[in-house]
């Protein structure tokens, strides 16, 4: 009866230790929930990137035995990277349609494109000198054009679209985030 006292005594002990020293590690991870959620390869999730290659197969599943559901055929087209699964990066385009790419067929590089929500109306809209839609204009774009995106300061980006450059609304183009800022 003694040792059984003992060793309950002890159990109950180790049930308060063990409920102790996990309680900080409880309160760390529901701070971590919080934050941005990092992928594997400890850049955020979701992020936007572009195509490198002019010839991207995109997979049904993260691997070369999975079958080609759809294939890129322009470089520098943006896309959202969703999730990482090794050296594998599941994406989603503009119009929507996910699946697998492998990471060596993309780029940091920023792009965007400009209001593909339009694509098909009579439209063009304005690309400016300055964060200002009423400053010179530079040129026009029409919708669907795809243009490298310099730098974002949450209402307005800097882009280059072949030899012109210049500042446009940020809500009017698809590859950065509401109210992201980057330079």
């Amino acid at each position: 009866m003694r040792r059984r006292d003992v060793f309950c005594g002890f159990l109950s002990i180790l049930v308060v230790a063990i409920g102790l020293s996990s309680a900080p590690a409880m309160a760390q991870s529901e701070e971590g929930s919080a934050s941005v959620k990092v992928g594997s390869s400890g850049l955020p999730i979701p992020r936007f990137v572009s195509l490198k290659s002019a010839r991207v197969n995109l997979r049904v599943g993260p691997g070369t035995s999975y079958a080609v559901d759809w294939m890129y055929l322009k470089a520098g087209l943006p896309v959202e990277i969703i999730q990482e699964f090794d050296n594998w990066r599941r994406i989603r385009d503009v119009d929507g349609t996910e699946g697998w790419v492998n990471q060596a067929l993309l780029s940091g590089t920023r792009t965007a494109i400009v209001s593909p929500w339009l694509q098909g109306k009579e439209t063009t809209l304005p690309v400016v000198a300055s964060r200002d839609i009423n400053a010179r204009r530079i040129a026009n774009v029409e919708p669907g054009v795809t243009g490298q995106v310099k730098e974002c300061d949450g209402a307005w980006c800097l882009m280059r679209f072949g030899t012109h450059e210049g500042w446009i609304e940020q809500g009017m183009i698809w590859g950065v985030y509401p109210g992201e800022v980057f330079d």
